[in-house]
């Protein structure tokens, strides 16, 4: 990926790299990472990245200046990572840090606490709730930039429908008719069932967005901007992010901390699971949003001649 000038290449190498990493994490049992690689390494940003490459060129040009100094940047930083993992603690030892005092934390008080099956679940959304609101907060604040960078162009009115991306495939979008529901269908099992097994709201997005987005490629700009019309996209956005500050704002006006959940129910243990629900929800509304808003930003541009 380093020597090649054939960036259609270089993207596809990426999207076999993050899948290949995904596997990785598979076998060393982080479902829950390996479920998000694949969905958004593999999936929506090899997607996305076809797309901008869509606007440019395929090929990359020739650097004008030396490689020697990026190379003695990159050698120096390299080296300074490298140096910093010798302190760090083998891959497994049961002696490290996090194995003495924040993993046995989470096991043993978890299930008592929160009433998750889904430790990770657990961990990002109520012990690091705080946390996963600053991430929630970030990809808002980074769609809204790439928005107000490239805009959302909303396409002219044809007496026709235009052609779809990638042409007229009778055969593909019989096929795509039959995937789209199950994909979304698929979503939706992933939002909701997050507390129980791999998933949540951040892969949930991922994959409603990525059912959009192939209906677009498939049937065409002008028939997915009537499903989920390109205004929608900021508001909704907007909307997940109030709805995970919402449910900090409830916990302060009944007297405990932002985002504890328990202040939601008499039950402790309930008033988790609906405050992880709510904050799940959020956090899918708000990724789906963002990553269509920036396929309608990318695709919606002239295609570069």
């Amino acid at each position: 990926m380093i020597r090649l000038r054939d960036l259609f290449a270089v993207v596809i190498l990426f999207g076999i790299y993050s899948l290949m990493t995904a596997a990785l994490f598979m076998d060393l049992d982080a479902v829950d990472v390996a479920f998000t690689e694949a969905a958004v390494g593999a999936g929506i940003t090899t997607v996305l990245m076809l797309s901008t490459l869509r606007l440019t060129s395929r090929w990359e040009n020739s650097p004008a200046h030396s490689p020697v100094l990026p190379l003695v940047v990159v050698s120096i930083t390299g080296a300074a990572l490298i140096y910093a993992t010798l302190d760090a603690p083998l891959l497994g030892d049961p002696a490290a840090p996090a194995h003495q005092h924040v993993a046995p934390r989470y096991i043993q008080q978890g299930p008592v606490e929160v009433g998750m099956p889904n430790m990770v679940t657990a961990v990002l959304a109520s012990y690091r709730g705080y946390d996963t609101f600053g991430e929630t907060f970030v990809i808002f604040t980074a769609g809204i930039a790439v928005l107000l960078l490239l805009g959302i162009r909303q396409p002219q009115p044809h007496p026709r429908p235009r052609r779809a991306a990638i042409g007229d495939q009778i055969v593909l979008r019989v096929v795509v008719k039959l995937l789209i529901p199950l994909i979304l269908l698929y979503a939706l099992y992933v939002q909701i069932h997050g507390d129980y097994g791999a998933g949540g709201g951040f892969q949930a997005g991922v994959i409603f967005a990525t059912g959009l987005v192939l209906y677009d490629l498939v049937f065409g700009e002008d028939c997915a901007r009537l499903v989920v019309p390109a205004p929608w996209l900021p508001r909704l956005a907007s909307l997940g992010v109030l709805l995970y500050g919402g449910v900090g704002i409830v916990s302060l006006l009944s007297g405990r901390p932002f985002l504890d959940y328990s202040a939601l129910s008499h039950d402790p243990v309930h008033g988790q699971h609906m405050g992880v629900l709510l904050v799940e929800l959020g956090v899918g509304i708000t990724v789906f949003s963002i990553i269509l808003a920036i396929y309608y930003a990318l695709s919606g541009r002239k295609v570069r001649v």
